[in-house]
C-alpha cells in the first residue's frame, strides 16, 4: 500500500492535499498539525477515518475506502513534555488503525504519530515511540505495523535505530532532509518505523507551504 505522511505547519499546506493525493495516487494518508475542525471528510479518492479532537493541532488519517476494511482505530496520549505541559499543544500523539487490507489478505497496523518537540529530551521521545508501538500492538498483537509521522528526531538517529531494532522494529529514513526552516536549518525528522512488513520506494515530496517535506512510501506485508 502506498502511504503519505505530512505535517502540514499548523494546517497551513492543507490546500496541497487533494493534488498531492491524486498525483501519487495513495492508499493511506497520514496527516499532523492539522486543525480537525477544518479538514473535510473526504481528500480525493481517500475518506477520513478518524482524527483528534483534544488537541489544538493533531492527527488525521483517510483511507482509500474501496481498500480497507476497519477492525478499530484508537487515539493514544504518549508521555507529555514540558512543552506539552505549559503550552498543551498536543494530548493525542498517536492515531492507530487496525486494518484488513482486501486486495491482499493481509491485516496490518497502521500507525500516524507525532513525537514530542524539540524543546523535549531524545530519551523522552525513544520512550513515546516505544509506548506508541506498544500501543499498536494492544490493538492486534503480533500483526505487522507501520507508523510514520514526524518524530522530532533530528540527532542521534543511528542510536534509535539500534535501540529499535533490539525490540524488533525497524526504523527507515529517507536520504534527503525532510525539513527546511528558512532555507537554512536542514533535517531528517520524518521517518518510518515497522515490525513484519518491508518498507520500499522511500520518497521526499516537493517542499511546499509547511517547514516538512511530505515522504511517500510503499508498505508491503513481509512473507
Amino acid at each position: 500500500m502506498k502511504i503519505i505522511s505530512y505535517n502540514l505547519r499548523e494546517h497551513t499546506a492543507s490546500g496541497e492535499l487533494s493534488a498531492i493525493v491524486a498525483r501519487h495516487d495513495a492508499d493511506v494518508l497520514c496527516l499532523q498539525e492539522v486543525d480537525s475542525n477544518a479538514i473535510p471528510t473526504w481528500i480525493g479518492h481517500l475518506k477520513l477515518l478518524r482524527s483528534t479532537k483534544a488537541n489544538r493541532l493533531g492527527l488525521a488519517m483517510y483511507l482509500r475506502d474501496s481498500r480497507f476494511t476497519v477492525h478499530e482505530t484508537r487515539l493514544f496520549a504518549l508521555r507529555k513534555s514540558l512543552h506539552d505541559r505549559l503550552m498543551a499543544p498536543a494530548h493525542e500523539r498517536l492515531l492507530a488503525a487496525h486494518l484488513t487490507d482486501t486486495v491482499t489478505g493481509d491485516e496490518v497496523l497502521v500507525g500516524d504519530f507525532h513525537a514530542a518537540p524539540l524543546t523535549a529530551t531524545n530519551s523522552l521521545r525513544r520512550k513515546q515511540i516505544t509506548s506508541a508501538h506498544e500501543g499498536m500492538q494492544a490493538l492486534a498483537a503480533g500483526v505487522p505495523s507501520v507508523m510514520v509521522g514526524d518524530f522530532n528526531y533530528p540527532l542521534f538517529a543511528r542510536g534509535l535505530t539500534r535501540r529499535l531494532q533490539t525490540s524488533g522494529y525497524q526504523l527507515t529514513r529517507t536520504t534527503t532532509p525532510t525539513y527546511v526552516r528558512y532555507k537554512i536549518f536542514r533535517g531528517y525528522f520524518d521517518f518510518v518505523t515497522s515490525t513484519g512488513c518491508t518498507i520500499s520506494d522511500l520518497d521526499v515530496l516537493p517542499q511546499g507551504a509547511s517547514d516538512h517535506l511530505p515522504i511517500s512510501l510503499t508498505a508491503r506485508v513481509a512473507a
